[in-house]
């Protein structure tokens, strides 16, 4: 009877301060693809362009590269909602025809996500056209345990699938359309 007396204060606290111990976001995946009839090479010749994305991507108004294709290189790309962001080169291939990069500085009033990472890769598909999948690794725009609903997974995913798909039939028609 002792031992449990002892040991009560400590079950107590330890309920208590288990919700201090409670799980934060889980990073969240979006990845997307579309058949464009155009050969691969056609079809990463509109993609290779890290700082041109605006010329592409219907979700865009405007988008300027620093830096060329060389690993660290910079864009800054401004939504259609005004919104600017500032994306990173981390990788870029033209013989795998893709590369890899990341939001250098998180504005959740831009994208509700607080950071991302993203690849896109231009594929041989069927009767001589390609496959392009872009796929994003994020995290929600509030890290906390509980988000407001407009900064929530929910919020996050909905916001880079639009963006994503938006950018797909954006490259899909323009590049039809030679």
């Amino acid at each position: 009877m002792s031992l449990l007396r002892s040991l009560m204060p400590a079950l107590v606290a330890l309920l208590v301060a288990s919700p201090v111990w409670a799980h934060g976001p889980t990073p969240q995946k979006v990845e997307e693809s579309i058949e464009i009839a155009a050969p691969p090479d056609a079809v990463w010749s509109v993609v290779k362009d890290f700082g041109g994305i605006a010329n592409w991507n219907p979700a865009l108004t405007k988008s300027e590269g620093k830096g060329g294709v060389d690993s660290g290189a910079t864009r800054t790309i401004t939504l259609k909602n005004g919104g600017e962001l500032e994306e990173g080169l981390d990788y870029y291939s033209d013989t795998e025809m893709t590369y890899l990069y990341r939001l250098n500085r998180e504005k959740v009033d831009v994208l509700p996500v607080s950071s991302y990472t993203s690849e896109i890769t231009v594929k041989p598909g069927a009767d001589g056209g390609s496959t392009v999948k872009w796929m994003g690794r994020f995290y929600r725009a509030d890290t906390g345990n509980e988000p407001a609903p407009d900064r929530n997974d929910a919020a996050a995913i909905k916001a880079m699938k639009d963006y994503i798909t938006e950018g797909l039939n954006g490259l899909k028609a323009k590049v039809e359309a030679k």
